[in-house]
């Protein structure tokens, strides 16, 4: 996770250095700032994805095992 903060950041750094040199208003400003955001966006997905419990994970590798079997009502 921190090395996509870490490119987080220096997208975010880049995104200023274009803005200060193209003009905030510009194509190219705008599309640094999309980057930073579909970034940041990536990070927040990422942070929100649960991790498997054990058993998840013994029924993705058992699937017939009694412990894995669903019924249906």
């Amino acid at each position: 996770m921190s090395n996509i903060n870490q490119k987080i950041e220096e997208e975010r750094d880049q995104a200023r250095t274009v803005c200060g040199t193209e003009g905030a208003t510009s194509g190219e400003c705008a599309a640094a700032w999309d980057v930073v955001e579909e970034l940041q966006a990536e990070a927040a997905h990422k942070r929100q994805v649960k991790p498997k419990t054990s058993l998840e994970r013994y029924c993705d590798d058992n699937p017939g095992a009694d412990e894995c079997r669903l019924y249906e009502e």
